[in-house]
């Protein structure tokens, strides 16, 4: 009956989470569409991202070892209210024919702060109401939700924002909130950890001890340094496809783009959810990254037609539901619960902290050296291979952050300590 309670819960809270998740990724890509309209500059929408995870950066540490001293269902509900206040003051900005670039900047760096104790909060949370041979599944259900986000949140905030507005974007984003709270507030119970000494020891000694616990387990901290560098160039891709797409098609085909994503990762998330769990798990991870990086990037790279960019979407995005279910199943069983947020936080910096300096390079790249390169470069080879006008400088720099992740994946499939953590 403990099971059944535990796993009840896990449900109910995977359900919440993924909805409120599922109506705060409504207004970024609303807002990144009117960013773009306002300003035309990929720099300026990039940064509506850089300005999220700054803080988010920053904070992850502080955040980790406040996590772990506090009430985990207290903290989430703080964070995603003080998230949707901020969402109401855009909303309000909107409405009344204010709003500037540098207030969504403003705040998006405050939602990046609640995130920063929200995310090892929520981490922390599935982990105590997940049973032990439950693991597997939980990383499948995560990455589900995922892939359904992925899927009906662009197509979704594209059709909202073009028939009724920012304002009915902002709407939505603000219901799925109360309906997510509601639910967390009263139907999931988060068993407390128990009390340890740990929680009378200093802010410094609690932030060592996660540090050590990293210094002594060289694989995992070469698997987190691993999805660092491939989540820089993911990053450049992110900030470089508006500036692709939009110039070369509609919004609707950059939308359409994102749900073909959602769509492979539905499919991936089901089997991820469905499936045992693997004997290499790190294999997994590296096969289904390198995947993700020699296919879709090239596409886009060398087609400018929208049935190839739907294919290559597909064909990137596939794999990456069945990776999240198994790198974070290695994080759950490899990690000790009652060090869970400290080194959940230290690992959210360095994975996650590469993805600010990706989106400001890739905004940058696009604005400064590929497009003007490729508008006044009269090589014909270049030409045939990446297009003319505004967009083929984008393409040229896919097909340079194709080649980079292949390289990546390639080089940390080599390393002995983290090939070991399959052993």
């Amino acid at each position: 009956m403990h099971n059944y309670k535990s796993y009840r819960s896990l449900i109910i809270l995977w359900l919440g989470q993924s909805l409120s998740r599922f109506g705060s990724s409504l207004t970024p890509f609303a807002l990144s569409l009117w960013a773009y309209s306002e300003t035309g500059s990929a720099f300026a929408v990039s940064m509506l991202t850089v300005s999220v995870y700054v803080p988010y950066i920053i904070f992850s540490i502080p955040a980790g070892v406040v996590c772990e001293r506090r009430n985990k269902k207290a903290l989430i509900l703080f964070a995603d209210t003080a998230a949707a206040v901020c969402t109401l003051a855009v909303g309000l900005c909107h409405a009344a024919g204010s709003l500037t670039l540098g207030f969504v900047y403003l705040s998006n760096c405050l939602n990046g702060l609640m995130q920063a104790f929200q995310a090892p909060a929520s981490d922390v949370a599935v982990t105590l109401v997940t049973p032990d041979d439950k693991i597997q599944k939980a990383g499948g259900l995560r990455s589900l939700s995922n892939a359904v986000i992925s899927l009906a949140g662009p197509a979704a905030a594209t059709a909202v924002y073009t028939l009724w507005g920012l304002d009915a974007v902002i709407m939505a984003d603000l219901l799925s909130y109360l309906a997510a709270s509601a639910s967390l507030l009263f139907l999931v119970r988060i068993p407390e950890e128990k009390k340890k000494e740990a929680e009378k020891e200093s802010f410094s000694k609690s932030l060592r001890e996660g540090a050590g616990f990293l210094r002594t387990h060289t694989g995992l901290v070469e698997i987190i340094l691993f999805l660092g560098c491939i989540n820089f160039i993911a990053s450049i891709y992110n900030a470089a496809l508006p500036a692709l797409i939009l110039e070369k098609a509609e919004e609707t085909v950059l939308a359409a783009i994102n749900s073909a994503a959602g769509a492979a990762m539905l499919l991936s998330g089901i089997a991820a959810a469905m499936l045992s769990a693997p004997r290499r798990r790190v294999r997994v991870i590296v096969i289904s990254l390198f995947i993700s990086m020699s296919s879709e990037n090239f596409v886009l790279a060398f087609s400018s037609s929208p049935a190839m960019w739907f294919a290559g979407a597909f064909a990137g995005w596939l794999c990456i539901p069945v990776m999240n279910a198994n790198l974070d199943a290695l994080m759950r069983l490899a990690v000790p619960q009652e060090m869970q947020a400290r080194v959940y936080s230290i690992r959210n910096m360095m994975q996650f902290g590469s993805i600010p300096a990706g989106y400001a390079a890739g905004g940058l790249l696009v604005d400064k050296v590929f497009e003007p390169f490729m508008l006044h470069t009269e090589s014909s080879v270049l030409h045939t291979l990446f297009g003319s006008g505004k967009g083929s400088g984008a393409a040229m720099l896919f097909a340079v952050i194709g080649f980079c992740g292949v390289a990546v994946c390639i080089i940390f499939s080599s390393l002995k300590a983290m090939r070991e953590l399959d052993d």
